[in-house]
């Protein structure tokens, strides 16, 4: 057997990228998994006119939201810069199989009562601390394996990753149409999209156990004062300038990505008078674009750095966020609106091709995980996840253009944190080592 030292460098760390990656996109599968069909499953876990479930539904959606994302970016990114960046995956990769598995075998409401909709609560409370804390660690995990020179190439895969999940969600949505009556789907065809998850996630629960811990954080753990402090909030609060860029700098990527990914689809519906089959075609070959996007984006930045990325994605997003929504409430064509979907999207790619790998260059080893999940995931509850909601209040209210600037206005804002901080390619925390030694499995 070949001796793990003389595996050469490259190959270590493409393997520990796609490692990284195919883990990735199997938690964000089962993440839009559960948005893609609860139309199916809802009259299972939440029957009409039962006041208590349908409270418990509201509560559930609010928790995962709003706080298990939060709560997983400071747990798991505690627990990887204390025990590391391989054993934390390992574990969100876990936590989100078990909450995958929960929900395909969960009885119907008619079978268990009110224990149904509760353990669903559960399962997505699962799901909600695992994507939370997924997002940090393997930001963090990726952006330390990959070589110096090629850091934001090799890290561009995680919003590949995460965007792919949602497409393989659609897809298998698709297929289950085509193959299941609608009747099949609701009573038990559903449940195959959430055990095809868990599968996915017991696959790359094996993967993971293979791959090699990163070289930063050996380093880190053989200095006795940097091991004490890993992953404290104490030791975060001693960063509070690089905890204020990183919410500043996520405002408005994550509004900007939310808006023309998750609610889009609904605005061409509601507003545009869109149908729905051709609204979810329209997402889809958008999405499947803007999946190309990244590493062409990310591997531009190792060339020219971070900086005039972000800097051209708050320009461009501030200009382009009123006339685009305008002309897209105004249009029923689909090759127009697949434009005026698309344009934007390759606009955000400029922040989120390297968003992972600006935020973790921030932060010293010992507190990087952390540093980036816990800020992050913040301003993803407060910015993201309110987006879709803000947006229909102020449709409600007879003011949808008010949310078309609201945008912008965020924007703006973190154009201004582009503008003053430094390019974290030239200026970077994260300093280059020598590979830790490879993991046998």
């Amino acid at each position: 057997m070949t001796s793990p030292t003389a595996v050469p460098p490259k190959r270590r760390v493409i393997s520990n990228i796609l490692r990284g990656s195919v883990g990735n996109l199997i938690e964000w599968y089962d993440w839009y998994a559960y948005t893609a069909f609860s139309v199916y499953f809802a009259a299972t876990f939440f029957p009409k006119g039962d006041s208590t479930a349908q409270l418990l539904n509201t509560a559930g959606v609010f928790a995962v939201g709003f706080l298990m994302r939060p709560i997983g970016g400071w747990l798991l990114g505690w627990y990887a810069d204390r025990y590391g960046r391989r054993s934390a995956l390992t574990l969100s990769v876990t936590v989100m199989a078990a909450g995958s598995l929960l929900i395909a075998l969960t009885p119907g409401y008619r079978s268990i009562g009110i224990a149904a909709p509760i353990l669903l609560v559960v399962a997505r409370l699962l799901q909600g601390i695992s994507v939370g804390g997924e997002y940090s660690t393997s930001a963090t995990y990726m952006s330390e394996v990959a070589t110096h020179t090629r850091r934001g190439y090799y890290s561009s895969y995680q919003y590949v990753t995460l965007i792919a999940g949602q497409l393989v969600a659609l897809a298998v949505q698709i297929v289950l149409q085509q193959v299941l009556t609608a009747a099949q789907l609701e009573s038990w065809g559903w449940r195959i999209a959430f055990g095809i998850g868990a599968l996915g996630a017991l696959i790359v629960l094996y993967l993971r156990r293979g791959m090699d811990e990163s070289a930063s954080f050996e380093n880190m753990k053989r200095d006795r004062t940097e091991r004490a402090s890993a992953g404290t909030l104490r030791e975060l609060m001693r960063h509070p300038r690089e905890v204020a860029l990183v919410i500043g700098l996520t405002m408005g990527g994550t509004l900007f990505f939310y808006t023309y990914t998750t609610y889009l689809q609904k605005f061409m519906v509601n507003t545009s008078g869109i149908s729905k089959p051709t609204a979810a075609w329209i997402n889809f070959f958008a999405l499947l674009l803007f999946v190309v996007f990244q590493p062409l984006l990310g591997a531009l930045s190792d060339r020219i750095g971070r900086r005039p990325l972000l800097i051209g994605f708050g320009v461009l997003g501030t200009l382009v966020t009123v006339p685009s929504l305008t002309l897209l409430a105004n249009t029923k064509d689909p090759v127009f609106a697949f434009v005026l979907m698309t344009v934007p999207l390759a606009i955000s790619a400029g922040y989120t091709s390297i968003s992972a790998v600006v935020k973790a260059e921030l932060f010293p080893t010992n507190i990087r995980a952390l540093g980036v999940g816990l800020p992050y995931s913040l301003a993803v509850a407060i910015f993201g996840g309110t987006a879709e909601y803000i947006a229909l209040w102020f449709k409600q209210a007879g003011h949808e253009s008010w949310f078309f600037y609201y945008v912008t206005i965020v924007v703006f804002i973190s154009l201004i944190v582009y503008i003053r901080m430094r390019d974290t390619a030239k200026d970077s925390r994260m300093t280059e080592v020598a590979p830790a030694p490879a993991t046998t499995s």
